[in-house]
């Protein structure tokens, strides 16, 4: 066995790649999910609930279970979700909380499961958004809850924020992935200017396994696709 990995949101889009590739690399693979993956080598189902507290209990006792006092080599949380409207929407704050619930929630829980069971040098990888960078008057629960995943790398890769010594926290900030999904929404998009997953599949597999090429601690890197040519990019 190669490694041990959590993929958290393994059954989405990103989430079932990296499970995948990982398990291609004869990797130890589980996968964290409100639905299971069949490729994983173990799998934390959780119920949705409107308890956040209930959903760390039950993420704590499942995980427990399957676990027999191994540390992890990576946490990989690509959990989320997309949702749109300003504050003028009727379902402004139905959205904002949904798009809290997908990223914030997920990420948070992540970020504890890695100072709980990641190695010492371990990678735990948050997945956050360019846009969030900026205001999103658009999109304002989304850019919320992704800009609040950026201040969560800061935080988890400070000093005394309870990671395993000589860890490395990092986030990655997609502009838009191809993905099944966005091309049924937007079939008419220049694909071109999208990141492929595999290209961010490779790239995480390469900051898990090869330390002196991961980004600096608490770095927030664009995914910045242009004619099918990706480029990652630490936010200065």
């Amino acid at each position: 066995m190669a490694g041990r990995v959590v993929v958290y949101g393994g059954k989405g889009a990103l989430g079932s790649s990296l499970v995948s590739f990982f398990k291609s690399k004869a990797w130890w693979v589980a996968s964290v999910d409100i639905f299971p993956n069949e490729e994983a080598d173990a799998n934390v189902v959780l119920t949705a609930t409107d308890s956040w507290m209930n959903q760390e209990k039950e993420l704590e006792d499942k995980f427990d279970a399957i676990v027999s006092g191994f540390e992890l080599d990576a946490v990989l949380c690509v959990a989320g979700g997309w949702d749109g409207g300003n504050a003028t929407s009727k379902e402004f704050v139905k959205n904002s909380d949904m798009m809290w619930k997908q990223s914030v929630w997920s990420s948070v829980l992540a970020s504890q499961l890695s100072a709980r069971h990641l190695k010492e040098g371990g990678l735990l990888c948050l997945t956050g958004a360019r846009a969030a960078l900026e205001g999103t008057p658009g999109m304002i629960g989304y850019g919320m809850a992704k800009a609040a995943v950026h201040q969560l790398v800061k935080s988890m890769a400070a000093d005394n924020s309870g990671m395993p010594k000589n860890s490395n926290v990092v986030a990655i900030l997609p502009i838009t992935l191809d993905t099944p999904m966005n091309r049924k929404f937007m079939a008419t998009a220049d694909f071109t200017q999208w990141t492929p997953l595999d290209t961010v599949v490779q790239k995480l597999f390469e900051w898990t396994t090869v330390n002196v090429n991961r980004p600096v601690n608490g770095s927030l890197v664009q995914l910045v696709t242009k004619d099918g040519v990706t480029s990652f990019v630490p936010t200065e």
